[in-house]
């Protein structure tokens, strides 16, 4: 079964269609690509489905279960976690505390636990916080974890707002322009950790991306939307020879 299904997505925004009648399906331990020119949809599908838009019509499956009209934190708890294109990380606190801030859902003790810092607080604070640095190693940032993220180079706080994601422990994550704005060096490696989380974690990852080498080297499979339609989907190959995505992205002679 697929762990996502999205079915016959439409959106409108005043008189604009944004969307009309999209549909695709994440697999388990999949790295599923959503690719178009710039003002396509592509992130307007994310936010559709992470519950900040709420779509005109149209499903939106998580391990069969309909999200549609749940609000974000309702689905963020129920396993999707996701990064942005423009960073969004508490910029004035540290690695370690923005990875905290990601676990927050299984913060269960209430207010007088957490007054004497004792007993099932101090147990759920001892468990997050292995968690956390299990993600610190895994994402090769032991140097920074104790940094103000605003210090830290670019690249570097790309990481970390994927180790923030991923500190919600998610079914699926989903990653908008993840390698945007990288130089090269910067790219492998998101692009080797990307791979890692699929591999190693065996989570499901949806991925916007820009960068065409990136998408065609590690992506498993590829949908490709235009002016809010989907025009094509398959694996690398098929897309890349696709006749409709090379129009969409060349213009016709």
């Amino acid at each position: 079964m697929p762990k996502l299904e999205v079915k016959d997505l439409d959106i409108n925004f005043g008189g604009i269609k944004a969307l009309s009648g999209v549909s695709f399906c994440v697999g388990e331990n999949q790295l599923f690509g959503l690719i178009g020119p710039n003002g396509a949809g592509k992130t307007t599908v994310l936010n559709i489905i992470n519950g900040v838009y709420q779509p005109s019509s149209g499903n939106i499956f998580l391990d069969e279960k309909n999200i549609v009209g749940l609000r974000p934190h309702q689905i963020a708890e129920m396993g999707v976690a996701r990064t942005f294109q423009n960073i969004e990380l508490f910029k004035n606190i540290s690695v370690i505390d923005n990875f905290l801030l990601g676990r927050h859902q299984f913060i269960k003790s209430g207010i007088l636990w957490g007054s004497f810092y004792l007993g099932k607080c101090l147990k759920e604070e001892m468990v997050n916080r292995d968690r956390v640095e299990e993600i610190v190693e895994f994402l090769e940032i032991e140097a920074y974890r104790k940094k103000i993220v605003r210090m830290l180079p670019y690249g570097i706080q790309k990481r970390v707002e994927l180790g923030r994601a991923l500190s919600m422990d998610p079914k699926i994550l989903l990653l908008d322009e993840p390698c945007s704005g990288m130089n090269t060096e910067e790219t492998e490696d998101m692009a080797r950790f990307i791979l890692d989380i699929k591999e190693e974690m065996g989570i499901s990852i949806m991925m916007i991306e820009h960068n065409m080498e990136v998408v065609m080297d590690i992506a498993d499979r590829i949908c490709v939307i235009n002016f809010g339609i989907k025009i094509a989907e398959g694996n690398p190959r098929e897309i890349q020879s696709d006749p409709k995505v090379i129009k969409a992205y060349l213009g016709e002679d």
